[in-house]
């Protein structure tokens, strides 16, 4: 996989050390244990797999070559490059201005700009609308583009499945910069639907079956689908792509849910249920695949609470939040200043949208057992400060050594 240059602000060398030395031992990816780092008072287990991916070491380097090279020209990022504050918040540093909010929202007008300055997409892609946008103005959207290549893969597929009459069903979230990419450029060749979670997939399969008047699915699912979408035609043939930060097994869960009623609908037996449901392999990036399996692998181990770092709009740190959760005492912070001492934690609450401050978050035991994890745009150097905040409330806890 290619070496990208990636600032050093952003490294570490404990948590690189780490990632290097499991990757020369498990080189085929295919050990999930954590790696336990016992310092006698304290003990962490860090995930197998965490931090910035392909897509985020693609982004990152784009954006600050651009910076660089472009010195003498004003410079936009259409939104937050990558769901980080520091990330993003190092590069407003520098110059850099957002068009927009991560909710679509206009911070500066398009009338601002002109074909002299430069318009970096962030890594979820902008949609084919902005894409024109900026061309009318002069600006060439593909020139500074730092969109995933695995959402992209999503488009391309979604494209295939659409050139064969199938109807889209994007699983997303509906307002998420990549969702709304993902859909403007599914619109483009097929009658595109987002679905959001299982409890709408069956409010969707209730249109499928007749359950529910037609009429009604404009109103229930409106902002979601395509313009001159026919709910009666344009589910009689479907496919399911998602936004690749999503939950794998949610993902799966759709996706079978949809196949079976198209089985129950049609009296489909054996193969023939690719006339009525498009054979999609899984679209989830490899990374969110490696660092939910880690989750997964992590929380086959006992411990005391659960650390994950990220951004709050982050979707596929929320995710490793969720299933952390399920087992044992979870806090999302972005960083290690969310740390204030060694019994008060300020984190962010998945459920309440609210951050809150908890009291006691570090139990009193002769050995604290902390999980330590984080989104695939963090950097390795949040993971480290947070993992020497932590250590330093153990004065008799052996050295963390470099």
């Amino acid at each position: 996989m290619k070496a990208f240059h990636i600032p050093d602000l952003y490294k570490s060398s404990i948590i690189g050390g780490i990632k290097e030395s499991r990757r020369l031992q498990d080189k085929l990816k295919k050990d999930y244990t954590p790696t336990v780092l016992d310092y006698g008072a304290v003990k962490f287990l860090i995930s197998r797999h965490f931090g910035f991916c392909y897509g985020v070491e693609n982004a990152v380097e784009i954006a600050y070559r651009t910076i660089e090279e472009n010195a003498d020209k004003r410079i936009f990022l259409l939104s937050e490059m990558i769901h980080n504050p520091d990330v993003n918040a190092d590069l407003l540093s520098r110059g850099v201005k957002f068009i927009m909010d991560t909710a679509g929202n206009q911070l500066i007008a398009w009338s601002e700009l002109t074909s002299e300055d430069v318009v970096i997409v962030p890594a979820f892609g902008t949609t084919v609308e902005i894409q024109n946008r900026l061309s009318e103005i002069g600006i060439n959207a593909y020139q500074y583009d730092t969109t995933c290549p695995f959402v992209e893969k999503v488009w391309n597929r979604a494209t295939a499945i659409g050139q064969k009459d199938y109807t889209i069903v994007v699983h997303g979230k509906p307002t998420h910069e990549e969702t709304r990419a993902t859909f403007s450029h599914s619109k483009e060749n097929a009658p595109t639907i987002v679905v959001k979670n299982m409890a709408q997939t069956i409010e969707l399969a209730k249109y499928i079956t007749g359950e529910k008047p037609a009429e009604q699915f404009y109103e229930e699912f409106a902002g979601q689908f395509s313009e001159g979408f026919n709910v009666t035609k344009d589910l009689q043939r479907i496919g399911v792509v998602n936004q690749t930060t999503m939950l794998a097994s949610d993902t799966q869960g759709i996706a079978d849910y949809l196949k079976q009623i198209m089985i129950q609908q049609y009296n489909i037996e054996g193969s023939d249920v690719t006339a009525y449901f498009a054979d999609t392999r899984d679209t989830l990036c490899y990374a969110t695949n490696d660092n939910q399996s880690a989750t997964y692998g992590l929380l086959k181990e006992n411990a005391d609470l659960a650390i994950v770092a990220g951004g709050y709009n982050s979707s596929n740190t929320s995710h490793l939040v969720e299933l952390c959760e399920q087992k044992l005492p979870t806090y999302f912070i972005s960083s290690a200043d969310k740390i204030l001492s060694d019994n008060l934690i300020s984190h962010f609450d998945l459920h309440e949208k609210v951050e809150k401050i908890t009291k006691d978050f570090i139990p009193s035991k002769e050995q604290v057992t902390i999980m330590l994890t984080c989104g695939a745009s963090c950097p390795d150097a949040v993971v480290e400060s947070i993992l020497l905040r932590l250590h330093s409330f153990f004065p008799e806890a052996e050295p963390i050594v470099v």
